[in-house]
């Protein structure tokens, strides 16, 4: 496996620094798996997501740009069109957050040889990185889901890029996929703000924090009808209890569902649609961001019952049905499969794919693995990679400024949730299989902070947040990181009037009646739903 990690937490409970040796030819040092934003070793520094990734980002690649790479390129970034990126080196600085309450001297001491300790080793991950032959550097949702998500997946780019790692075998390459939706016009971002709060839009959808403030605040604009479709954002989206209220406000709801569940409770008709098993099915979405280029049309498994409807046959009946009562003309539609034979024929692969080639291999076809294909794909205005957006600039300055402000108050915890293989989502709870065997539905804590405050493995505990608070079976579990509490996500099927036999034996409690819409990305205004502050106490 090559050196041992330099930070490990185990089972994606906190950050990973990984340095290992890959399968291509020389060393590979990989950055990945971020979750908590908790270093065990050092928990006066990392405390929380939005305290750590930036510290951690903006001095990995402030090192490479100011000390690696000073002297010019550390490979030839003219190949990949890159714009010139110049940042005040006082904005990689590493972070220092002083202690609070009183603190002596002895304990400042440490705590900055802590910081330096970690310093070194991230400048030193940064030296190995930019030397390597191949390396990759990468976030996903743990990166995302913070207060300083956009800035941490910008500064993931920025270090790909100015190691020459992006595109190449070996580092950060992008599939080829055979249903290319890059080949769509591209998208907008801030083109207009929500009413109420001016969060910026991207491609047509505001972020979810919104939802219920749209719908309880009066004044032009104001939503008063609702239509939703196979989700569940009562306990999927921030202060769920505070959209559950919004919505028995509506005036008029629809979901195109097969379930009661904690939203569509509230609607005034629900059409079901076929089940998974009884329509086909092509996979647009994760194709796109697949690590091999591959293809596959899956057919139904069971036939379609009679007077059932698929649920795009229920969005053309609703689409005609609307046009009538407006006097218009309908747009025409076709089926699914025969936009996925359009798509297959005019992809990168047309010249030997299309629906009926598909239909032979029904375990699909394997398209070859990732190769260079971004500089040809590029949809930017300049033709080039523009790596300094002004946004990503000024975000910085946001980082720098509030770094003094991270440091926890007394008794706070930082709340994260997590998922599960066999729970990833609420609908899964409703199936038995999914849901037996030990209960995954606990808060998980440190022993030392159950110690602390005079609690027991097993407790029932109040997990108090600004938004709300909920009762819960807290369970001591080493790996969650002193200062950091993990309640899982989808959980909370104990609200009347659904229709979810299994999942109400198994309610939980849901993260999101904790979780809170105004502690959001100002970027970009996504939800921020790990790092909230919560407080833990004996129910």
């Amino acid at each position: 496996m090559g050196p041992e990690p330099i930070f490990k937490v185990k089972h994606g409970l906190g950050v990973d620094f990984w340095t290992e040796t890959g399968d291509f030819s020389g060393h590979v040092p990989i950055i990945f798996r971020a979750f908590s934003g908790h270093f065990r070793t050092f928990p006066v520094i990392f405390w929380s997501f939005s305290g750590s990734f930036p510290d951690i980002f903006r001095t990995f690649s402030g090192h490479l740009l100011v000390n690696l790479l000073s002297d010019g390129p550390w490979r030839e970034l003219q190949s990949l069109k890159v714009d010139t990126l110049r940042i005040p080196v006082g904005y990689f600085a590493f972070g220092y957050a002083s202690s609070s309450g009183g603190s002596n001297d002895r304990r400042r001491a440490v705590t900055r040889q802590r910081v330096e300790a970690v310093e070194s080793k991230i400048k030193q991950l940064a030296r190995d990185f930019a030397a390597a032959e191949h390396a990759v550097c990468y976030g996903r949702m743990g990166v995302s889901v913070q207060r300083y998500g956009t800035l941490c997946q910008w500064l993931i780019q920025v270090i790909n890029i100015v190691t020459g790692n992006l595109d190449v075998p070996g580092g950060s390459l992008f599939p080829e996929p055979a249903f290319d939706v890059s080949k769509s016009k591209g998208g907008h971002f801030n083109a207009w703000q929500s009413r109420v709060s001016g969060l910026p839009e991207f491609n047509g959808e505001l972020p979810s924090a919104v939802l219920a403030e749209e719908i309880l605040t009066p004044g032009d604009g104001q939503i008063k009808a609702l239509f939703t479709s196979a989700g569940n954002p009562v306990l999927s989206t921030p202060n769920g209890r505070r959209l559950d209220q919004a919505l028995e406000g509506l005036e008029f709801m629809v979901s195109v569902d097969l379930y009661i569940n904690e939203t569509t409770r509230h609607a005034d008709v629900i059409l079901p649609p076929t089940s998974s098993l009884e329509h086909d099915h092509y996979d647009i979405t994760f194709n796109n961001f697949a690590v091999r280029n591959v293809t596959r049309y899956n057919e139904p498994v069971l036939p379609k019952p009679a007077g059932a409807l698929h649920d795009w046959e229920i969005f053309v009946g609703l689409g005609q049905a609307f046009a009538q009562v407006m006097g218009t003309t309908a747009r025409e539609t076709m089926p699914p499969a025969q936009m996925v034979d359009i798509a297959l024929k005019s992809g990168p692969h047309g010249d030997r794919l299309n629906l009926a080639e598909l239909q032979k291999h029904p375990h699909g076809i394997d398209l070859g693995p990732l190769q260079p294909n971004l500089l040809r794909r590029l949809q930017t205005a300049s033709k080039r990679i523009e790596l300094a957006q002004p946004l990503m600039l000024e975000d910085l300055k946001r980082v720098f400024d509030e770094l003094d402000t991270l440091q926890p108050k007394e008794g706070e915890l930082r709340l994260i949730g997590r998922r599960h293989v066999r729970s990833n989502n609420s609908w899964m709870h409703n199936y038995q299989r999914l849901v037996k065997g030990k209960p995954r539905d606990q808060l998980l804590m440190h022993p030392q902070d159950l110690v602390e405050r005079g609690l027991q493995d097993g407790q029932l505990v109040t997990v108090r947040s600004r938004v709300g608070a909920v009762q819960v079976k807290v369970s001591a579990n080493d790996e969650v990181v002193k200062g950091v509490v993990s309640l899982p996500h989808g959980w909370g099927h104990n609200r009347g009037g659904t229709q979810m036999e299994t999942a109400e034996r198994n309610a939980g409690v849901s993260a999101n009646d904790l979780t809170d819409e105004r502690f959001f990305d100002p970027v970009t205004g996504n939800a921020a739903v790990n790092g909230v502050s919560v407080e833990v106490v004996a129910a």
